[in-house]
């Protein structure tokens, strides 16, 4: 049964009540129902009549009613609140972290839900704190490893999670990233194409590869796979973001291989570095060296010369990793691994090898 009882006559409401906070109990006298009843229909509990739900909401609009945050919380066994965990750690390009966090915001928001940035790098014992109680529905975890220490923890959760990243391995998981081995792939791909033979990845800072963190390796994986089997002469090394140091870097890297012609940065930080480095170093871009990035677009459209790039697509990986974890709230399916593949702008940064 719905626990509808007959309709009662309401009487017009004295100033006093009006000046007075509604509740459930007035809602349920005004539309002549149980008390019960309204929390079923805001709760979306039990099956209520459609006549019966709208005469609640109708008398929801005429009294002003404003259900109570803990109340609907209660009610639904839902907090409306995801966490997106996302510890600050050395290495970390921010602006691109940030896209992605308002990405997740964004979207969450399209589901009435909102976020919890979760900053402190706690590892295990801070999922576990999160999401102890009722105080998130669900969580997205970013900057993830290969052999991430999270992992276990999260399979043993009863909060649904998603990662964006992908670790070494994913059973019992939901991830969504860009196939950033993919990535590393296209750009020797596009190099090869325009004849350069000789190329070299400049990486993330070497404390990201440290921190065994999963796009790291991808990239550089698939940056010496696809070298291997289109047979050129490829360099993968880490690279710091700091002006003196991509410079000394480079440097050596161009004086030790005098032929070289082709560079993959995947390093926000020091996407500019280099560009200014290679101009100091007498290097024509792309006349003597073609540059391609793996990064955002606004960053590439804005380098001089503009770089032919792989967009990181923030916000479609947010958008997916929130979508999957809704679907996860509502015991729907979802596929295990989502990988967007990666999409190479040709500009003005690479060209056909000239010596």
């Amino acid at each position: 049964m719905s626990g509808e009882v007959p309709p009662m006559r309401s009487r017009p409401r004295r100033a006093s009540q009006r000046d007075s906070v509604v509740t459930i109990a007035d809602v349920a006298r005004h539309a002549g129902v149980s008390t019960s009843t309204v929390s079923y229909v805001l709760s979306g509990k039990r099956a209520i009549s459609a006549t019966t739900s709208a005469r609640v909401h109708a008398s929801i609009r005429a009294l002003g009613f404003h259900p109570h945050a803990g109340a609907r919380s209660l009610a639904s066994n839902r907090s409306s609140v995801i966490a997106l965990v996302l510890p600050l750690r050395q290495g970390m390009h921010l602006p691109v972290l940030m896209q992605f966090a308002t990405a997740v915001v964004t979207s969450a928001r399209q589901y009435h839900h909102d976020v919890l940035l979760v900053t402190a790098d706690e590892g295990p014992a801070g999922l576990r704190r999160v999401a102890a109680g009722a105080m998130v529905d669900g969580l997205v975890l970013m900057d993830v490893e290969m052999h991430d220490p999270r992992v276990p923890t999260l399979r043993r959760l009863e909060r649904p999670s998603v990662l964006i990243g992908l670790p070494a391995d994913s059973a019992g998981l939901t991830c969504v990233d860009l196939d950033f081995h993919r990535a590393g792939a296209v750009c020797v791909e596009h190099l090869a194409a325009l004849g350069h033979r000789e190329i070299a990845l400049l990486g993330a800072p070497r404390v990201v590869y440290d921190r065994d963190t999963g796009f790291a390796h991808r990239t550089r994986d698939g940056f010496v796979e696809a070298a291997k089997r289109l047979r050129l002469t490829a360099y993968a090394q880490p690279f710091e973001e700091h002006p003196e140091a991509v410079q000394e870097s480079l440097g050596q890297l161009l004086a030790h291989h005098p032929g070289l012609t082709g560079l993959v940065v995947h390093n926000e930080a020091a996407v500019a570095h280099v560009l200014s480095s290679l101009r100091a170093l007498g290097r024509r871009v792309p006349e003597d060296v073609s540059v391609v990035a793996i990064c955002p677009d606004e960053l590439a459209e804005r380098s001089s010369p503009a770089l032919s790039s792989v967009q990181i697509p923030a916000e479609d990986v947010g958008r997916q990793a929130v979508e999957l974890l809704m679907r996860k709230l509502d015991d729907r399916a979802v596929p295990p691994t989502t990988l967007l593949p990666p999409m190479l702008t040709h500009r003005a940064s690479t060209g056909a090898v000239t010596r």
